[in-house]
């Protein structure tokens, strides 16, 4: 069973640097596309960066495109997001994702860290 663990959220003042990690177990994930969400109080789920962890192709949107940076790291199984830059926007839990790379959905989530950036 694909289990995913987000750490690294905290508090930083706007133009600081968080680094945001997701432990992911439970099989290979070859094949897999990794995503990063966040969802602010009341507002809609936003996705924020993905990458193919078997090609590392990313994919961001313009929101946070420059700012942020995916990656992975095969060995450890885990998936990161660098964020600098960061802007009191940039509030809300975050949360990683996992899903077949042929597939629409994300049907594996972790329990989200919380981002706070105060200005």
């Amino acid at each position: 069973q694909v289990q995913l663990v987000e750490s690294g959220g905290g508090l930083v003042q706007a133009g600081g640097s968080l680094r945001l990690s997701c432990a992911a177990s439970g099989r290979t994930f070859s094949g897999y596309r990794m995503a990063w969400f966040r969802r602010a109080p009341g507002k809609e789920r936003e996705f924020v960066a993905a990458i193919d962890w078997s090609d590392g192709n990313t994919d961001y949107p313009d929101s946070v495109k420059g700012r942020f940076t995916i990656s992975r790291d095969s060995a450890k199984n885990t998936v990161s997001l660098q964020m600098n830059g960061l802007k009191p926007d940039d509030t809300a839990t975050y949360y990683c994702a996992a899903r077949r790379s042929f597939l629409a959905g994300y049907p594996y989530w972790g329990q989200g860290t919380q981002v706070t950036v105060s200005s």
